[in-house]
């Protein structure tokens, strides 16, 4: 079995641009794999092609050689685009390796650590507590979901001050707690918008007499130190690494203790490959690991199989798929039914939907488990995305 054409669509999940990327083999395999690509996306086509040439004709299950050819190529190691790329190739080359044995990837990976993975969802459009219940609500009565994660904002940071935007970031979080079911869990994610290492601590410190499930990348991700510093002040559970790329980066991290929880993401950091090898190092620092995942499908169905093998594995994030007819979840739609539920997916026919806030394994579907509508795929245009960066009151920048 030999690697004979790889292939590339730029592709949607509602509002959302998705790369998602097909690898043939000469014996009739096709593989598939999505780029991290919240980015510059327009750029991951022709980097693909380029990397092509580089294993066309190769053994597609020699994995770790061809990764390791791929990293080895450029003359310094790859940057964000370039590992984003890489990723989507290792998700082929797995979904490749175990559609050729007829199991599903977590068998390779050393079997199922768990039945099944439980998810949490982000909502970031709860204007007040009792919005955030009814969105809550709306979630678990239609997936049985008890774990969320919100915004700790309630003003804007950069036109109010900082001790403003501590009490009522701690008086929202208080009113939430106050308003919601007991058993619901909640996480923040302050999104690496604050500068100030000392701000950091007042914010995460404030929120954590109501028992945040963890407080998300206040700060930005390269001095590692500063996140030590950061640790040791907080009162509760801080969760980092969805800006960080390789296992040398998180090894930095958790050799100066500067996190409780991982977050890396598998089309961020290389792959599913790399991202074993980032929770091995996890697991020896007694750090458990919640992978990133604000993807389409696709990418959900690839870290479900990382999840579903890895023993330090704490929760993942999850999107509800975003296809034509619906979009369930936000506290205004009816509950959907189950063609819907099957349809809900642009470019996955059969997406991992929760059941009971868990998603469940497939192990009689080889593979990722999954179906791609390549008509879709081949069909479907492309959206523009661009992130917003704040602009500051005298004109310059805020950190995202």
């Amino acid at each position: 079995m030999k690697i004979e054409r790889l292939r590339a669509f730029m592709s949607r999940d509602k509002d959302r641009p998705r790369v998602v990327v097909a690898i043939d083999t000469d014996d009739g395999l096709t593989g598939w794999g999505e780029c991290y690509n919240h980015g510059p996306d327009k750029a991951l086509p022709p980097l693909l092609e380029y990397l092509m040439d580089f294993i066309r004709g190769e053994d597609p299950t020699r994995i770790e050689f061809l990764i390791m050819k791929l990293m080895q190529q450029a003359r310094f190691p790859p940057g964000a685009l370039g590992l984003a790329a890489i990723s989507a190739i290792d998700h082929c080359l797995w979904d490749i390796s175990a559609k050729a044995l007829g199991v599903p990837v977590y068998r390779l990976l050393g079997g199922a650590a768990r039945d099944r993975v439980r998810v949490y969802a982000g909502v970031y459009t709860a204007p007040d507590p009792g919005a955030a219940r009814e969105q809550f609500d709306a979630l678990n009565e239609g997936w049985g979901l008890t774990a969320f994660k919100l915004s700790p904002y309630r003003i804007d940071i950069h036109r109010h001050r900082w001790g403003e935007v501590v009490r009522t970031s701690a008086e929202y979080f208080r009113q939430v707690r106050e308003t919601v079911r007991t058993d619901y869990e909640i996480a923040f994610d302050a999104h690496a918008k604050i500068f100030e290492i000392q701000q950091a601590i007042q914010l995460g410190n404030a929120l954590a007499p109501y028992d945040p499930l963890f407080f998300e990348e206040p700060i930005r991700p390269e001095n590692f130190e500063a996140w030590a510093e950061l640790k040791r002040g907080l009162a509760c559970t801080l969760a980092t690494g969805e800006s960080l790329y390789s296992r040398f980066e998180f090894l930095r991290l958790l050799q100066v203790r500067g996190c409780d929880i991982i977050q890396p993401d598998v089309c961020v950091v290389g792959g599913l490959l790399e991202m074993r090898k980032i929770a091995a190092l996890a697991e020896a620092h007694y750090v458990t690991v919640a992978p990133h995942n604000p993807m389409g499908p696709l990418a959900t169905a690839v870290s479900l199989h990382f999840c579903a093998a890895q023993p330090n594995f704490r929760i993942l994030e999850y999107r509800l798929p975003q296809g034509p007819g619906y979009v369930f979840g936000t506290g205004q739609d009816e509950k959907p039914s189950e063609e819907q539920r099957l349809q809900g997916a642009w470019y996955v026919k059969d997406p991992y939907l929760p059941r009971d806030g868990y998603l469940e394994l497939r192990p009689d579907r080889p593979g990722w488990g999954v179906e791609i509508n390549e008509e879709i795929l081949g069909t479907e245009d492309y959206v523009n995305w661009t992130r917003k960066v704040p602009i500051r009151p005298d004109g310059s920048t805020g950190y995202v």
